[in-house]
């Protein structure tokens, strides 16, 4: 996930010293449109977990596009997730367009139990809604001791060509993993672009343009500017993780994650949806039911040990892992908050007033 390109330096900021306000305030939006209470809980605390972890693309400023598509009846509401096939090990659900941060937390929970039994359980779930952040998922199973793995994708989207093409056929694509870590869980998530649509779609907002040509036009050429995907004429895509040069790696990696959430989950490109939504394959594993738990974290442990004492190739810049970041930033926020660029902060504000919620209280 790259960083924001706007400047923090640049933007007026509105402050909150109480995540746990900013979570009830997200419940709020959410429960004032019918959904429902615990599904909107869970969705405010996501939200505010995945700012605090820096993803600020997928945090809060996810909360308004989501009120949106429900006012155009794109997200259920109410209800549970249909059942298609449960094997003990393996299950598939149509979750029927149901929150996708609700949905697929209640499958992290479900594979818990079920992986305690059986070492390993999987979910295929299609027509879930928008899933957010798969590092804040898959930290929910991380924290308490199992691996997990998301891969994520979107039929009815299109915003990535395969390599050698030009036209639009993949989203983004993401994939991640967690794992517990004897100082905070290593949260591994990627996506088979080199960028996102969320980031594609905040740079343009911004007048900017990226720092290297991450996309393509509709040509095929290589492009910094991100108006290609707003072109509604002659759209271009996003770049594929490796660029002109390497992306037969993401065009590989795409194709797997679509075998993975699509192909199992009996739904895809070949259904031709219309709703803006997700399909999902979910996998957690006990280390416990393998060589155990004390053999996985003494092996990854010092693998991680070796990592963050590699020599930097700059002095002041050591070597991180991922999910390090996100640890800081969690605790930092629950110390002295999380502040809101204006842009983001308004947009909600708009939201609240519409709803008739009332606004956190902000230093």
């Amino acid at each position: 996930m790259h960083n924001s390109p706007m400047s923090d330096a640049t933007l007026s900021k509105t402050t909150f010293h109480s995540t746990a306000a900013l979570e009830q305030f997200a419940a709020a939006l959410f429960t004032q449109v019918g959904m429902d209470k615990d599904k909107a809980q869970t969705l405010g605390r996501f939200l505010v977990l995945t700012d605090a972890m820096g993803r600020r693309t997928h945090g809060l400023a996810m909360a308004g596009l989501y009120l949106a598509d429900i006012e155009k009846g794109g997200m259920t509401l109410r209800g549970e997730p249909e059942v298609i096939k449960d094997n003990g090990i393996s299950v598939v659900w149509d979750g029927g367009y149901l929150p996708g941060l609700w949905l697929v937390n209640k499958a992290i929970e479900e594979a818990i139990v079920r992986a305690q039994k059986h070492g390993i359980a999987a979910y295929a779930i299609r027509k879930s809604h928008h899933i957010g952040c798969l590092a804040a998922l898959v930290k929910q199973a991380a924290d308490r001791g199992f691996i997990a793995q998301i891969s994520n994708s979107d039929p009815a989207g299109a915003r990535v060509a395969p390599y050698g093409g030009c036209e639009a056929l993949f989203t983004p694509n993401p994939m991640a993993m967690g794992y517990p870590g004897a100082h905070n869980p290593v949260l591994i998530d990627i996506c088979a672009s080199i960028t996102t649509t969320s980031m594609t779609r905040q740079t343009f907002a911004a007048g900017q343009q990226f720092e290297h040509p991450w996309l393509l036009d509709a040509q095929g050429t290589p492009t910094r500017d991100p108006a290609v995907l707003e072109n509604t004429q002659a759209r271009g895509s996003l770049q594929l993780l490796g660029g002109q040069e390497y992306g037969h790696k993401g065009f590989g990696l795409a194709l797997g994650i679509e075998a993975l959430s699509q192909g199992l989950s009996g739904h895809g490109r070949k259904d031709a949806p219309k709703r803006w939504g997700g399909n999902v394959f979910l996998q957690v594993i006990d280390p416990e039911l393998f060589a155990g738990r004390d053999a996985f974290t003494e092996q990854m442990d010092y693998l991680s040990e070796r990592c963050r004492t590699n020599k930097p190739i700059h002095a002041d810049r050591p070597v991180r892992l991922p999910g390090d970041q996100a640890a800081v930033g969690v605790e930092k926020a629950q110390r002295q908050g999380l502040s809101y660029d204006s842009q983001t902060w308004q947009g909600l504000a708009e939201w609240a007033d519409k709803l008739k919620v009332a606004l956190p209280v902000s230093v």
